[in-house]
């Protein structure tokens, strides 16, 4: 699940933006397109969080290592798909100042990922997060390129599904 629309403040780095409350109805819409009995973990970041808890009345586990691509800068990036495309290409370098290399980012984020899936082999899970490091670990799950073209599709908020997984902690290599 990629999250809702934040509220942006340019003054504050994207991490710390919460969740838009003009937009919650968008995010409940989805309510029933997501399994009805399942384990739910979310980012810590506020946007992503405030979109577990409007999708379902159980538990939210909250994962630091869910947290989206670290971008730590308060410039405004104008071109910001393009520099995102750059850190694509470029996974083991910082695409712009105060950005994480993706290569970490995707290490992390399918770590975390595997170490759910462990504990839950069986049965629903539901990730709350952001389209970069989804898009990052639906790469490593099906062992194929990014696709930045789906990316660049990802609405706020949207679903993304998949079927059994297994294997996952054996992709943790670049």
């Amino acid at each position: 699940m990629r999250h809702g629309r934040p509220v942006i403040d340019r003054a504050q780095p994207a991490h710390l933006w919460p969740l838009d409350p003009s937009y919650a109805d968008d995010v409940r819409a989805l309510r029933d397109r997501l399994p009805e009995h399942a384990s739910w973990y979310s980012s810590p970041e506020p946007k992503a969080l405030g979109t577990a808890l409007l999708l379902t009345d159980d538990p939210v586990e909250v994962v630091d290592d869910l947290r989206e691509h670290e971008r730590h800068s308060t410039d405004w990036v104008e071109d910001f798909e393009a520099v995102v495309r750059r850190a694509f290409a470029e996974p083991d370098l910082p695409a712009y100042d105060g950005w994480q290399p993706l290569s970490d980012t995707r290490r992390r984020v399918v770590a975390a990922v595997a170490g759910i899936l462990d504990v839950h082999p069986v049965g629903d899970v539901v990730l709350v997060g952001h389209g970069t490091a989804w898009t990052l670990l639906i790469a490593a799950l099906t062992g194929e390129s990014p696709d930045l073209e789906a990316w660049a599709r990802l609405a706020m908020p949207d679903v993304v599904a998949c079927g059994p997984v297994e294997g996952l902690g054996d992709m943790l290599s670049p």
